[in-house]
């Protein structure tokens, strides 16, 4: 209904005969997002954003593209991801801890090397050949992405050291759960919501997930890039 998406998607668009998928937004889908947007400023305790309606309608997109692509394994997933030399590493945590702050300093460190995959909610696709995340539209209040698919190397869940030494360590796929399932898009329907779940058992049981302690310096980003990368060579 509004020209938000298109133009937000320029980067990504392309020309096709016939489609994939079809999805299809109502008036009633604005005014679910305008809702539940409502809910959650609430339970959060902040005030009310006054979004406009082309926006709650790129919100109801990506919502559907989400519910509709879990039945092919592919699942949205919140975090910043950073290409290095073919590998991504994409970083989780908790709001506030410094997801994008981080990768901020690998682009410092690397320079060149780096490709900014996406900077808040890239898609994860977890194929017979390989898991591979997406860059997206929806990349952030910073508006940091590409329009690239890479090999996932890893997933790093982050933690403020509080001026502790920086450390990093490997995890076990049922450690890390509880965050992969929590940073995941869970479609609001049983049968796609089974599906995610599923997805999310694979991707822990085939991607190396790390966790990781880290102060803001550049020696974080170097010390995470060296053990990670590590674990994309064996």
């Amino acid at each position: 209904m509004y020209d938000y998406t298109e133009k937000m998607c320029r980067d990504y668009l392309i020309d096709v005969e016939q489609s994939d998928y079809e999805l299809v937004i109502r008036e009633e889908d604005i005014l679910a997002e305008r809702e539940l947007a409502r809910k959650t400023a609430e339970a959060d305790g902040v005030e009310v954003g006054n979004y406009p309606d082309n926006y709650l309608e790129s919100l109801a997109v990506y919502r559907k593209i989400a519910e509709t692509l879990a039945a092919d394994d592919i699942i949205l997933f919140h975090g910043s991801c950073i290409a290095v030399d073919g590998y991504a590493y994409l970083f989780t945590a908790k709001s506030g801890t410094g997801k994008s702050t981080h990768t901020t300093l690998w682009r410092k460190v690397y320079g060149d090397r780096v490709c900014m995959v996406n900077d808040d909610k890239p898609l994860i696709w977890l194929s017979k050949e390989g898991v591979y995340i997406y860059g997206t539209p929806w990349d952030g209040k910073h508006h940091l992405s590409t329009n690239t698919k890479v090999r996932l190397g890893g997933i790093c869940i982050l933690n403020r050291a509080n001026g502790e030494q920086n450390s990093i360590a490997h995890i076990g796929g049922k450690e890390a759960y509880p965050m992969l399932l929590q940073q995941t898009y869970r479609p609001r329907q049983t049968a796609e919501l089974l599906k995610v779940l599923e997805s999310i058992d694979k991707l822990a049981n085939h991607v190396p997930i790390y966790d990781m302690r880290c102060n803001i310096d550049e020696q974080a980003a170097v010390m995470a890039y060296e053990y990670m990368s590590q674990g994309c060579e064996n």
